[in-house]
């Protein structure tokens, strides 16, 4: 099966493990997702992601977090997920323009000229880019 947009699939496959809790998912692995996941960690929505080298291709494992409601409920520690620019619809923002995901509550990952960051990091360094996704 051929993925036109591999980072709406991995951001649905998240949403999927989530949904069924799963502790981890395996995906194929492309620099931009392992940028994404180490986007994920540092902001405290997954556990951890390492990139385990398989014989046809090279495979992200990411570790999902869970945060704990009752003493037998809960959920995943990222509310939503949601793919902002698409292959058919890219959206660009001035380093002014970047939204504020969830009121600062969430963040918005953003692909600038020095490498994929959240837009709060992206605003700090003035910086505009590609919107690719808003996590919350």
């Amino acid at each position: 099966m051929t993925v036109n947009d591999p980072i709406a699939d991995m951001l649905t496959r998240i949403r999927n493990a989530g949904q069924r809790g799963h502790q981890e998912l395996r995906l194929p692995s492309s620099k931009m997702k392992e940028q994404i996941a180490r986007i994920l960690v540092e902001e405290g929505y997954v556990e951890s992601y390492e990139v385990e080298e398989r014989e046809s291709f090279p495979e992200l494992r990411v570790v999902l977090k869970y945060q704990q409601l009752g003493t037998r409920e809960r959920r995943l520690a990222i509310g939503g997920l949601r793919r902002v620019s698409r292959p058919a619809r890219r959206v660009y923002a001035g380093a002014d323009e970047i939204p504020n995901t969830r009121a600062g509550l969430g963040v918005c990952v953003v692909s600038t000229s020095q490498g994929l960051m959240t837009g709060r990091e992206a605003r700090r360094r003035n910086l505009g880019g590609e919107i690719v996704c808003e996590i919350w």
